[in-house]
């Protein structure tokens, strides 16, 4: 399942609802004799709501009407819905408060402590410091390297990502 880098052009309808929102993946699934199931979609925007703590007037307002924090669980939402084996979060603090952040992490935490496989992608450091087990480096497309938990600081991950030029002279 991947969490997109922005979520409200690639993450969210924010005209829909966010039980539309979060039901989106699965409404083949939840539907029952072609029909789709509106009661079985809001019962998983509930339930989201609650084990994400999305907070939110109605689970029937617009998504685009959240903070960008709760607008990022939302989409978090929808795809844990699915039931992923592996969840990707592109920059999945990109544009949220710091209490926010910190609910995002928090979640990611309990998620990994419950078995699933999480891959964050992000440009902040000190966030891959704090969320990550492994990093996985990369400059210019190729892979540069990995670095454990103990192996990793800004300057390790710095000198992967900007690994040294060697200087070729033309040809005379």
């Amino acid at each position: 399942a991947l969490v997109t880098e922005d979520r409200k052009t690639q993450g969210l309808h924010l005209q829909a609802s966010i039980t539309d929102n979060i039901a989106l993946p699965l409404v083949g699934a939840l539907a029952r004799f072609g029909l789709r199931s509106l009661s079985g979609e809001r019962s998983l925007a509930r339930q989201a709501v609650k084990a994400l703590g999305i907070r939110c007037g109605t689970i029937e307002q617009p998504a685009g009407t959240l903070s960008g924090g709760n607008q990022q669980k939302v989409v978090i939402g929808k795809w844990l819905a699915t039931l992923p084996r592996v969840l990707l979060l592109d920059e999945p603090t990109r544009g949220i408060d710091v209490g926010a952040k910190r609910e995002i992490y928090d979640l990611i935490f309990k998620l990994a402590r419950d078995g699933l496989a999480i891959a964050v992608i992000s440009s902040e450091l000190p966030e891959l410091l704090h969320l990550s087990d492994r990093v996985l480096v990369m400059a210019d497309g190729r892979q540069t390297g990995i670095l454990s938990r103990a192996q990793a600081s800004e300057e390790a991950i710095m000198r992967l990502a900007a690994p040294r030029r060697t200087m070729t002279r033309p040809a005379a």
